[in-house]
């Protein structure tokens, strides 16, 4: 794909959202953190009925880590792999009590050495709650640049690559979002929908849907 079907496609899907936004509810950083934690292998509405709950009782490094393993539990148990997500968010509050002053570090390596945090994690974080020029690569991303050929690769770390050099500086605080989105209601995995696809002429998918 060349890049001016790339800025065309980023534009399209601009003027379409202008100002994304992430699915998680949160409302400081320290939340966004949390939710990401706990999405992992989840939706986004599992995880909003849990935190929605937990965040009207526990919403800092300290109100969580003194509920404890269990006491968490008790408010994500109908997410997936809860039993480790717990003792992850809990062993991430007390680092951020101990290191960080009870705030989320705007750094990567200080985020990536935080239990249950790994690079997409941190993206994401950086991304949405502290505005940086991240890419954090999901499934859906992941899909959708190797499908319509924007940005191909072999795993994520590779898209996230590939994506970083090829998308001009002006969108990429919000690309990711675009993705996600894209992915999650247009571009499907079993069977896209390319008949409702506002970048479907751009797109370099060879078998393409009605």
């Amino acid at each position: 794909m060349n890049n001016k079907k790339r800025y065309d496609i980023l534009t399209r899907l601009r003027d379409n959202n202008p100002k994304p936004e992430t699915e998680l509810n949160f409302s400081s950083p320290f939340e966004l953190l949390v939710a990401v934690t706990l999405s992992a292998q989840a939706t986004d509405v599992s995880v909003n009925k849990a935190t929605d709950k937990l965040f009207q009782v526990a919403n800092t490094p300290q109100a969580i880590f003194d509920l404890g393993v269990d006491g968490l539990k008790s408010y994500i148990k109908t997410i997936g792999l809860y039993n480790n997500k717990a003792v992850n968010v809990i062993k991430a509050c007390e680092m951020l009590i101990n290191l960080h002053q009870g705030k989320v570090p705007q750094n990567r390596e200080a985020l990536e050495a935080l239990p249950g945090v790994g690079r997409k994690t941190a993206n994401v974080v950086l991304n949405t709650a502290f505005g940086w020029p991240t890419i954090a690569v999901d499934t859906h991303i992941f899909r959708m640049a190797n499908r319509t050929k924007f940005a191909m690769g072999k795993n994520v770390d590779q898209v996230e690559e590939k994506m970083l050099k090829v998308t001009p500086a002006e969108f990429k605080v919000d690309v990711h979002h675009w993705f996600i989105l894209h992915g999650r209601y247009t571009c499907l995995a079993r069977k896209p929908r390319c008949g409702s696809c506002l970048i479907e002429d751009l797109c370099e998918f060879k078998d393409k849907t009605e």
